[in-house]
């Protein structure tokens, strides 16, 4: 095994167990490591801290698999490590029955790189990290151990595996497609999942319980949803008894998938709902004035990926903030969200804040909001916690 040593001082972030370690805590590296290996990290004096995958493409040179300098990173590692943040889930009696549940959350489960997320009988796997990448065979096999589950489907395709030196990679680790819609039912609404090119892994999961905020909030309200996607939040909406939801995405699939969601369930009033194809800011922009809700939902995507590119989403944040307020009746509700890793929840609030001002209005916090409990966010790796969101009700 190669040893990656710091330089002196860099270990810090590794006893306040951290798991990144950056190029530029790297002091050298002695013996061969390819992409993905594990290698042993050591003090500048060579005292042992952990052990870590190698990766010499990226700026993140390694993660941390183990605090434990001493334990082997092999299958039986990864069997323990899925189990167990298997276990953890089926312990917290809001995510029982939940036919769409994450399962491994990356660095927050012990396992850099690694996303799996369950719809019904199939997992749907993502890998970013070289070392993840790795050690594929053996993460498919221990979530089917783990989960019984027959089919596991791998959605490797995301943009930052390019920092990783990685090719996208999409296919069946275990099993095949069954033929049939796959189809899940979240607080009683069926929603359709692409596990083959919708967002993220199909699905939208971080959401859920915010989406049964919606459906508390909405009945007698008149519901603007920007950036609606599949209309998550639109049909829950509905389903607390909205008098009208409007749901805004500039992506025609999206819109048409999202239809097709609200026929899938014939229980809600299809007469409702309407449905717009355009660029939301743009729109929001024309519609200032000439319109009027009761809430609005901003669930963007995400405008940052670090904190270099916290100043032009900020810019976008306040945007549409500035505009969805102006479009707010007195006594409404804003429900506001960004997923952007490199704009912390403190900066959110003062985005938010400066549109209200801008737009001169009186807004206050009802509530904070953010992912559900099958995203855990280890207090080791404040980066994890990318979903930040306000419930405002404004003047």
């Amino acid at each position: 095994m190669a040893i990656l040593t710091l330089h002196p001082g860099k270990e810090k972030s590794v006893l306040r167990r951290h798991p990144w370690l950056f190029s530029g805590a790297v002091a050298q590296l002695d013996g061969r490591a390819r992409p993905g290996d594990t290698v042993e990290v050591v003090s500048h004096e060579g005292r042992p801290l952990a052990r870590a995958a190698w990766s010499p493409a990226s700026q993140i040179r390694a993660r941390v698999w183990s605090f434990d300098a001493q334990e082997s990173i092999d299958h039986a590692f990864f069997k323990r490590r899925v189990a167990a943040a298997v276990a953890r889930r089926a312990a917290l009696p809001e995510l029982m029955g939940q036919q769409g549940l994450r399962l491994i959350h990356a660095e927050s489960d012990g396992l850099p790189g690694v996303i799996a997320d369950r719809y019904g009988d199939t997992v749907v796997v993502q890998l970013t990290t070289a070392g993840a990448d790795k050690w594929r065979a053996a993460i498919a096999d221990s979530l089917h151990k783990a989960t019984g589950c027959a089919r596991i489907f791998e959605r490797s395709d995301v943009e930052v595996r390019n920092l990783e030196g990685l090719e996208p990679v999409t296919g069946w680790l275990l099993g095949e497609a069954s033929g049939d819609e796959l189809v899940i039912e979240e607080h009683g609404v069926k929603m359709v999942v692409d596990i083959f090119a919708g967002h993220k892994t199909g699905f939208y999961l971080d959401q859920r319980d915010n989406r049964r905020r919606v459906a508390e909030l909405a009945r007698g309200r008149r519901v603007l949803n920007c950036f609606c996607y599949t209309a998550g939040f639109s049909l829950q909406a509905l389903a607390g008894g909205a008098r009208e939801v409007v749901s805004m995405d500039s992506s025609g699939p999206a819109l048409a998938t999202a239809q097709r969601n609200l026929a899938l369930n014939p229980q809600l009033d299809a007469a409702r709902a309407t449905w717009l194809e355009a660029d939301v800011f743009a729109e929001l922009r024309s519609m200032r004035g000439g319109e009027s809700y009761d809430l609005i939902v901003l669930d963007p995507p995400k405008f940052a990926h670090t904190a270099a590119h916290a100043e032009r989403a900020a810019r976008a944040y306040k945007d549409i903030n500035l505009s969805a307020l102006r479009l707010l009746a007195p006594g409404g509700l804003l429900m506001t969200y960004s997923c952007s890793g490199g704009v912390n929840a403190e900066l959110f609030q003062k985005i938010v804040a400066g549109s209200a001002l801008d737009a001169q209005r009186t807004a206050r916090i009802v509530q904070r909001l953010q992912g559900a409990a099958d995203h855990p966010v280890d207090l080791a790796f404040p980066e994890g916690d990318y979903l930040k969101g306000l419930l405002l009700q404004v003047d």
